[in-house]
């Protein structure tokens, strides 16, 4: 109906521009329009018994009448681009991964069915149309397929691909059909501007269902990849789900069950997240698996489960914890360690002013002559832990060794509030100030003072592991809150930048830090503004076992942080349909400066024992490290061993795992991605189809402005809506006339 009354479509109207092809001026026509009311006014003031309604009711249907008949004289057009008919090339790239081709009615065919109804013979009479497939890569439709469909979905890769070839010929759009399921990060931001950059518009056509229903979906499961004997790994697990209440989800270990929960899900939320806790009794390789229970009649459970893989040292981290005086805090945080088999605390208090009590040492000489004397001696230590201890105690040189203990070495720094701590012990004024969270008070009265308040975890903390006393992260807040009240509390001053406040101090009705961290090259530092959190321990039942889990968990993550002198690193632990991975190891002498002269290779050993030796280039950027990119063709797990070298001499060596699996990405993110697809469109000027609106997309296309284009100008003034228009209104003003008695 649009183009019988118009003569044009309305993609010719969206596209195309209208002006005044007469070329006399246009304030003429404002004049002649001025004239005309006039002269409209005058007739009918005239004709003025018969009402002033009356008569502006006329005045506006003859004016509008007069308009029309002007603006037909200044000669309306609409001028249009549209390309070349058959002079131009339109791409047709079809999604050919399993989640398009797959099943008993694939989408695949469904999209080339209703195109070929709706879209493709009028395509075809305008321009030429070349067909293309795409899984990793695009290839022309009818090459001979590969052996092995490449099981994944780069949309990105395959749309540079194409748009590539309109450098040798005239591309004047791209069809993408596809559900939109991007699984292989070819379709990030800088992706996205260099398709939109092409100049050449994408119409996206949209296959497959906007939500995947009677499906459970373990969308990401995110772990630590590294680990001690003893640690209970907790695991944060989402779940894709849609009007689901309830699921169950397993771990196994290997082939042995190692926890099992029932989660609740949050209905109208879409994804629920949770965690769970892997209790790692063993050192080596932990192969994990996560399963997700499958619902009754659930028809892909592909999508039920994940991998990780966990590597658990035997070697125990070892903190040192320094106290200037016996205090109840040091008592308490000592018995919150013990039969920790993965932690070793190693503390020393002074007992007189001539000689310190030492507990947890490895043997008669360590510590023997008080606090490290060097830098060497501390960085055997992953973290250290500093109570009521002033800072003349320490020499110029061990203050520069704690600084750089956090800068250099990577390790953890905890700073207590005691009477001769923090600020009040005179820690604002040394070099280890610069790497603290807050900026210590140097010239204030006594920080540290006597005041209940009640520990709250801030939003941060309740995110941090560190912080979570409940079985579940819901029931957290409400352990902290049944925690009795701390009796004391030290002012920490000016936070910096880059602080995080992980509790809170709650006293009456003011909240102030209390446990605080941050980053400092590359190692992390800590305040804690109270010594009380031992009535933690003593105003609760024995069998209460919070303060001693706040304890584990805060010293645990204050030195799992630190590096190790030898250590080898992967992009990815698990690898879903992908056959290479980057690796990086990284090497550092006894004072933990880079060493850049090594020879550093990695043996990758496959499950079935398989093995290749891969050298590790440096970085050439002086800072110790070496890379490389493995490959692993085959499903299974694979042991990689590093070994670095520095002529004859063996400088360490390191080991990790991997785990390859194939077929599995295209199980996940099962439905259509609309807002994907949308936004592919709107970048490069397409427009996002469904299958059922396909028949104006030959009409869009014709009308892009990229390939050989031609321009056209069209009259407006003897379409059939001017003619019926003025009809209308000179047949309304007869008809009024008529009915008021007035002809």
């Amino acid at each position: 109906m649009f183009e019988l009354l118009l003569g044009h479509s309305p993609m010719a109207f969206r596209t195309g521009e209208l002006s005044l092809a007469r070329g006399w001026p246009l304030p003429g026509l404002w004049t002649a329009m001025a004239v005309a009311l006039l002269l409209v006014c005058w007739s009918l003031w005239r004709q003025r018994r018969i009402g002033l309604w009356r008569c502006t009711v006329l005045a506006v249907l003859q004016l509008a009448f007069i308009g029309v008949l002007l603006l037909a004289v200044w000669r309306p057009v609409l001028r249009v681009q549209h390309i070349r008919d058959q002079g131009n090339v339109v791409a047709l790239l079809v999604d050919a991964s399993p989640s398009m081709t797959g099943g008993p009615t694939p989408r695949r065919q469904q999209a080339l069915t209703a195109l070929q109804s709706a879209a493709l013979p009028a395509l075809e009479r305008s321009a030429s149309l070349r067909r293309y497939e795409f899984t990793d890569h695009a290839r022309a439709a009818d090459a001979p397929a590969a052996a092995q469909p490449v099981p994944v979905t780069h949309v990105g890769t395959a749309l540079r691909e194409v748009l590539q070839s309109a450098s040798s010929m005239p591309l004047a759009a791209v069809v993408l059909v596809s559900d939109g399921a991007e699984n292989g990060d070819s379709l990030d931001e800088e992706s996205l501007r260099a398709i939109a950059a092409a100049g050449i518009p994408v119409h996206t056509v949209g296959v497959g269902p906007l939500a995947a229903s009677n499906d459970l979906e373990l969308a990401q499961v995110s772990v630590d990849e590294e680990a001690a004997v003893g640690d209970t790994l907790r695991a944060q697990v989402s779940i894709a789900h849609q009007a689901q209440r309830s699921a169950r989800l397993r771990v196994y270990d290997g082939g042995q069950l190692r926890a099992a929960l029932d989660i609740a899900l949050q209905p109208g939320a879409g994804l629920t997240t949770t965690t769970v806790d892997v209790p790692l009794t063993t050192a080596g390789l932990h192969d994990l698996r996560f399963e997700v229970d499958a619902l009754p009649g659930e028809a892909n459970q592909a999508n039920n489960a994940r991998s990780a893989v966990v590597d658990v040292s035997a070697r125990r981290r070892s903190v040192l914890y320094v106290e200037g005086e016996p205090r109840w805090e040091y008592k308490f945080i000592r018995r919150a360690l013990e039969g920790d088999a993965s932690l070793r605390l190693v503390s020393m208090v002074r007992a007189t002013p001539n000689r310190w009590y030492r507990q947890g040492v490895g043997s008669p000489q360590e510590l023997a002559d008080g606090f490290p004397a060097d830098a060497a001696s501390l960085f055997a230590y992953d973290a250290v832990v500093l109570g009521s201890l002033g800072a003349a105690t320490l020499n110029d040189a061990q203050h520069a060794a704690l600084h750089d203990f956090v800068d250099r070495r990577g390790g953890g720094l905890l700073m207590l509030a005691a009477r001769d701590g923090l600020g009040d012990g005179g820690w604002g004024r040394t070099p280890v100030a610069q790497v603290l969270p807050a900026a210590l008070p140097v010239s204030a009265p006594p920080g540290f003072l006597t005041r209940n308040s009640r520990a709250r975890p801030t939003v941060y903390g309740l995110e941090s592991p560190l912080l979570q006393l409940g079985a579940t992260a819901a029931e957290t807040p409400a352990r902290w809150n049944g925690l009795p009240l701390l009796t004391d509390l030290q002012s920490l001053g000016a936070l910096r930048p880059g602080a995080t406040v992980l509790l809170e101090a709650l006293s009456n009705g003011v909240a102030q830090p209390l446990l605080v961290t941050q980053r400092y090259g590359r190692g992390s530092s800590w305040l804690l503004g109270t010594a009380s959190t031992w009535h933690w321990q003593m105003r609760l039942p024995h069998d209460d076992g919070r303060h001693a889990l706040f304890w584990r968990q805060l010293l645990h993550g204050l030195a799992a942080g630190a590096p190790q002198q030898v250590s080898l690193r992967l992009a990815q632990r698990v690898l879903d349909d992908q056959s290479s991975v980057p690796v990086e190891a990284e090497i550092l002498d006894a004072q933990y400066k880079p060493v850049n002269d090594a020879t550093v290779s990695v043996e990758v050993t496959a499950e079935a024992g398989a093995g290749s030796r891969w050298p590790l280039l440096p970085s050439g950027r002086g800072d110790g490290r070496y890379s490389a990119t493995i490959n692993a063709e085959a499903p299974g797990l694979y042991r990689l061993q590093m070994q670095a070298t520095r002529g004859k001499q063996t400088i360490g060596e390191a080991t990790t795992h991997l785990r390859r699996n194939s077929g599995v990405r295209e199980a996940f993110g099962d439905y259509q991605h609309q807002a994907m697809l949308q936004r592919i469109a709107a970048m490069t000027g397409g427009r996002y189809w469904q299958l059922d609106d396909l028949a104006d997309l030959p009409e869009a296309i014709r009308y892009s402005h990229a390939g050989r284009i031609e321009q056209e100008t069209f009259d407006l003034w003897n379409v059939p809506a001017v003619l019926l228009l003025l009809l209308a209104l000179k047949s309304g003003e007869w008809l009024l006339r008529r009915a008021w008695g007035r002809l």
